[in-house]
């Protein structure tokens, strides 16, 4: 299902994910700990989440994910 071409939604929640990462590291300065570490986790799964969906192996497995 993958294609190697230039993907937007690929590149915005990489985007995404890096600005999360710094916002979570201000956050953590800040003594902030329980609110930066969900903060952390679910904006990194964002990204995750998208290419997970991009290496699937089929249609359906794409629909599933």
């Amino acid at each position: 299902m993958r294609d190697d071409k230039e993907n937007i939604i690929v590149n915005k929640t990489f985007d995404f994910a890096l600005s999360i990462i710094e916002f979570s590291e201000e956050l953590y300065k800040a003594n902030r700990f329980p609110l930066a570490n969900q903060i952390f986790k679910s904006g990194a799964s964002i990204g995750a989440n998208v290419r997970e969906a991009q290496n699937a192996e089929s249609k359906a497995d794409f629909i599933h994910k």
